[in-house]
């Protein structure tokens, strides 16, 4: 074979030239390119993974677990920095002759983030857009009124919640301006039974909206004397609160 096998020139005039040694080049066995490639792109999915990990842990919604269950109200409210939430009822040997009696100190109640309760009234620390709402729970009697049509007499519940601003006066003229208001009409329908005429009517009577108030607001709750004497007791039934969006 040619790879085997010597050339031999023969010189007529010379005489025999004798073969010189042939040099063959060994190239040395490399890594092939496409595994290079391979590695790097390896990597490169590596690193993408790992930063898509950290964006999504860092942009996740904050009211939500990391299974995706939505958080306890509880949980909600203290991811929110200016919240408050009060509970109240009527005293009658209270200070507050047209208002529920509002704390902050028991069962689910807390302020927090600079709202506070003074004087009965929720203090706003800073400007801002601000969710309002108030709930105020009744029990009362419907007697029968042969004056009134239908023989019925209507009872009014209501409640409302007001404001006052340093842009209104100043603190010793002191005008409030409302905010939210809702009344309710409830009657009980007479019979020949008088206890049914007497029975008690439940009604809660929810307000609440967004508002935005500035830096030193005042607000408070309003009822009418005739009614804080039927305001019901008990966790949950008169509540009255403000947080920041």
């Amino acid at each position: 074979m040619e790879g085997d096998c010597s050339r031999v020139t023969v010189d007529m005039e010379n005489g025999p030239v004798y073969p010189s040694p042939t040099v063959t080049l060994v190239r040395e066995k490399s890594t092939p390119q496409w595994r290079l490639c391979g590695a790097l792109l390896a990597m490169a999915l590596c690193v993408s993974a790992a930063l898509f990990i950290t964006w999504n842990a860092k942009t996740q919604d904050p009211n939500e677990k990391a299974d995706g269950l939505p958080l306890t109200l509880r949980q909600l409210s203290g991811n929110r920095k200016t919240a408050i939430h009060l509970e109240g009822e009527y005293n009658a040997n209270g200070g507050y002759k047209s208002s529920v009696e509002w704390t902050d100190d028991e069962g689910q109640e807390f302020s927090q983030g600079g709202l506070e309760l003074n004087n009965n009234e929720i203090v706003i620390p800073q400007k801002g857009l601000y969710f309002i709402y108030s709930q105020v729970s009744f029990h009362v009697s419907c007697k029968a009124d042969r004056k009134h049509p239908n023989n019925q007499d209507m009872v009014h519940l209501s409640n409302t919640v007001t404001r006052w601003s340093p842009s209104y006066g100043t603190e010793d003229d002191k005008e409030y301006q409302t905010l939210l208001n809702s009344v309710r009409t409830v009657c009980k329908k007479s019979s020949n039974n008088e206890a049914a005429s007497e029975g008690k009517w439940y009604n809660a009577v929810y307000v609440g909206a967004v508002f935005s108030l500035e830096k030193g607001d005042r607000l408070r709750t309003a009822t009418e004397n005739r009614l804080l004497p039927y305001l019901e007791s008990g966790d949950g039934k008169n509540f009255f609160g403000v947080f920041a969006l």
